[in-house]
C-alpha cells in the first residue's frame, strides 16, 4: 500500500512552499491557478486524502454550498439546480439541496441546519420573500435568485429580466391581433411573478384599441395546472370572450389549454395562449406552446460566480452588493 504523504512532501513534489500547499487545501489566500493546478495534480497522483473535518474547523471553510428551493418538482428549478450544482462542482464545491415545500418553518430549520454544516454560502431560489437570518450563528454570503432579497447582511441577487418578459408576452398577443387579453397569475405569486403583470400591462396600456383583464388565481389548494383549468371555467362564462391569454408560468397555460378544450375552445383559432418559462411541457403539449424563456445556463453562471466572488472578497458591506438581470427570450410555437 501506498504511503499517505505529508503536506511538507506534497509541496516538495510541488515545488511550492508548506505555506502555499495549505492555502491551496484551504482555498484562501493568493496563489496563481498554475499553482493550484499543480498542487492538486500531486494531491490526485498520489491519492492524498484531506481530513475535511478538520480541515473546516481550522480554515472555518467547507467548500460547501448550501442551496434552498421552495420546489424540487418545478421543471424551472430543477433545471436551474442541476446547472448550478454543476458550475460549482467545477470550481471545487459541493452542494447541499434543501426543498422547503414553501414552507416557512422548513425554510428556518434548514437555515439552521446549514448553519451547523459551516457552508461557505447560501443560494436561495425564490420561495419566501423574507429571509430571516436572524436564525444563522454568524454572517454567511447570500444570493437570491427569483426572489426580493428582503434581509440585512451581505447579498446578491440574480432574476431574468421579468419586467420585458411580460411587455414581450403582450406584445406578441397583441401582433397577433388579440384585443381582449387575460393576464392570469397566482394571487401569491412572488416579486418577480408580479413584475411579469407588470410589464404585460404596462405594454397593452400603450394600445388603446387592446382591454384586459387581471385575474388571480387564490386556490393555494390546487396545482399550477389546475388552477389554469379552474380559470379557464371562468373565461368561458364571459360574455365578452377573450381572445389571447398570458399566463405567468408554463404549467398554469397548459391547464388553461386544457380547460378551453374541455369546452370546445380552439386554441389558437379562437384563443392564442403565451406561457412563462419555456418548460420542458411546452413542446409536446398539444398545441405547442409559446412562452417566454428563461437563461437557465446564464442564471446559473451569474448565480454561482457572483457567490463565489463574495465568499473570496468580504467587503464588509450590508444590503444588495450587486445585482444581475439575465435577458429573457420569446419562443413562438403554435399556441400563439
Amino acid at each position: 500500500m501506498k504511503k499517505s504523504l505529508s503536506i511538507k512532501e506534497i509541496a516538495a513534489l510541488s515545488g511550492v512552499s508548506v505555506a502555499t500547499v495549505s492555502r491551496v487545501l484551504n482555498d484562501n489566500g493568493r496563489f496563481s491557478e498554475e499553482t493550484r493546478q499543480k498542487v492538486l495534480k500531486v494531491i490526485k497522483e498520489n491519492n492524498y486524502q484531506v481530513n475535511s473535518i478538520a480541515q473546516t474547523l481550522r480554515s472555518q471553510r467547507s467548500t460547501t454550498i448550501g442551496m434552498i428551493v421552495p420546489d424540487i418538482k418545478n421543471g424551472f428549478f430543477a433545471n436551474l439546480i442541476n446547472q448550478i450544482e454543476a458550475t460549482l462542482f467545477t470550481r471545487g464545491y459541493s452542494t447541499i439541496i434543501c426543498t422547503t415545500d414553501k414552507d416557512s418553518a422548513k425554510e428556518t430549520a434548514y437555515l439552521k441546519a446549514l448553519d451547523a454544516k459551516l457552508v461557505d454560502g447560501l443560494i436561495c431560489i425564490s420561495g419566501q420573500e423574507y429571509l430571516d437570518l436572524s436564525v444563522m450563528s454568524r454572517r454567511i454570503p447570500l444570493v437570491c435568485i427569483d426572489r426580493n432579497p428582503n434581509v440585512k447582511g451581505e447579498v446578491g441577487f440574480v432574476q431574468s429580466d421579468n419586467l420585458t418578459g411580460g411587455t414581450v408576452a403582450s406584445q406578441h398577443l397583441i401582433s397577433e391581433g388579440c384585443q381582449q387579453i387575460a393576464i392570469v397569475s397566482k394571487s401569491d405569486g412572488p416579486s418577480s411573478i408580479q413584475k411579469r403583470v407588470e410589464g404585460a400591462v404596462n405594454e397593452i396600456n400603450q394600445h388603446p384599441n387592446v382591454n384586459y383583464q387581471l385575474l388571480l388565481s387564490d386556490r393555494k389548494d390546487l396545482s399550477n395546472y389546475a388552477r389554469g383549468v379552474d380559470i379557464a371555467k371562468e373565461l368561458v362564462k364571459q360574455t365578452q370572450p377573450v381572445d389571447g391569454v398570458f399566463a405567468t408560468n408554463d404549467w398554469l397555460a397548459w391547464g388553461i389549454i386544457q380547460g378551453l378544450k374541455d369546452h370546445g375552445v380552439h386554441v389558437p383559432t379562437q384563443v392564442k395562449v403565451v406561457g412563462y418559462d419555456n418548460d420542458d411541457i411546452c413542446e409536446i403539449l398539444q398545441p405547442s406552446l409559446t412562452t417566454i424563456s428563461q437563461n437557465i445556463p446564464e442564471l446559473a453562471e451569474e448565480a454561482a460566480n457572483l457567490l463565489l466572488k463574495m465568499i473570496h472578497i468580504d467587503n464588509g458591506n450590508d444590503g444588495v452588493i450587486e445585482k444581475k438581470r439575465v435577458p429573457v427570450e420569446l419562443i413562438v410555437r403554435d399556441s400563439a
